[in-house]
């Protein structure tokens, strides 16, 4: 990851470092970027790299910090995930929001005024919560999508490295076409300065996209959401313990006679069966529906690459015509490998 910070900016703003040593930040270490999904055995997550949510947050920042050059936008992007809990947008699922993930934001200018360490970093550098509260209010650090903002471009660069899709030098090509234009609106955007780069991000980012949608990822997060549900109705785990880290989560449940056995089966979960028609009789069976990410960039005096890329095109419509209407089921693997 030290690489990736490197590239997005080899010299941040010193504000940055500072409030990643505060316990907010510290903590973010400890949530995963994929939801839960790599605790499972199905092979693409078992096989990701690590990737934490305080490394998602530094990345977002720097890359704030490299085209804007403005402590505010950049602190904001770095504190845009210190309201997320453990297994992130898994608790979307728990709270019936996973089609639009938001409920996980909704705390973020509370976290903040609440840490007196963040406080005190903030006021250093004459700035204060409303200033670094809401990133949605910076379009380089967050806009609507599809457009590129630095969180999407972060998590996609992040993933297609720790997914194993692209590596550094493909990586760095995305990033060093990369110029701030302005979108149909005026507002100042992430664009490409290369039209066919612009087409291959695109691309990329539709691979990751089909990620984030598929069916492992879609099962193993409703099942681990009814995992919680079931542990927070039990008092295995209160709402705070949500807002701590993974490992301390994890070791209470498997303390519990109940959901000890029900992680470790979590854990086992390898394969995917599904079904059409109705619900199969018998075992834990899903339907999920998703939500789809994809980016539409800018290419600097060609417009968006869905308006003259007929291959992005094909690959969009092909993209959103997903059908998430099978039931899904998992298999468990005889061991866990590992």
């Amino acid at each position: 990851m030290e690489t990736l910070l490197s590239l997005y900016d080899p010299a941040p703003s010193p504000l940055l470092g500072k409030l990643l040593d505060t316990p907010p930040l510290r903590r973010l270490a400890e949530v995963g970027m994929n939801c839960g999904c790599e605790y499972t055995a199905f092979p693409l997550f078992a096989r990701t790299l690590p990737y934490s949510r305080r490394d998602h947050s530094a990345g977002a920042a720097r890359i704030v910090w490299h085209f804007t050059a403005s402590p505010a936008q950049a602190a904001a992007a770095l504190l845009h995930d210190v309201a997320t809990p453990v297994f992130a947008h898994t608790v979307d699922f728990l709270h019936g929001d996973h089609l639009r993930q938001e409920s996980t934001e909704a705390d973020t200018a509370a976290v903040i005024s609440a840490s007196p360490e963040v406080t005190a970093v903030l006021t250093r550098y004459g700035l204060d919560a409303a200033d670094v509260s809401d990133y949605h209010r910076y379009p380089i650090a967050d806009n609507d999508s599809p457009r590129l903002s630095a969180d999407r471009l972060e998590y996609t660069l992040g993933n297609l490295f720790h997914y194993g899709f692209a590596d550094l030098t493909r990586l760095s090509a995305f990033y060093r076409d990369l110029t701030v234009s302005a979108g149909e609106d005026g507002q100042p955007e992430l664009a490409f300065r290369t039209p066919e780069i612009a087409q291959d991000f695109a691309l990329a980012a539709l691979q990751t996209g089909r990620v984030y949608v598929c069916d492992e990822d879609r099962f193993a997060m409703e099942a681990l959401a009814a995992l919680l549900r079931d542990a927070l109705k039990r008092q295995v785990l209160t709402p705070a313990d949500l807002m701590g880290t993974e490992p301390a989560v994890i070791a209470k449940l498997q303390a519990d006679t109940v959901s000890g056995p029900a992680w470790d089966r979590f854990r086992r979960f390898h394969t995917i069966r599904t079904a059409a028609g109705e619900r199969p009789e018998g075992g834990f069976w899903v339907r999920v529906n998703a939500k789809r990410r994809w980016i539409d960039p800018l290419a600097v005096g060609r417009g968006r690459v869905s308006a003259w890329s007929p291959v992005f095109r094909e690959a969009l419509t092909s993209f959103l015509a997903l059908d998430f209407t099978r039931w899904l089921s998992g298999i468990e693997a005889e061991e866990r490998p590992g």
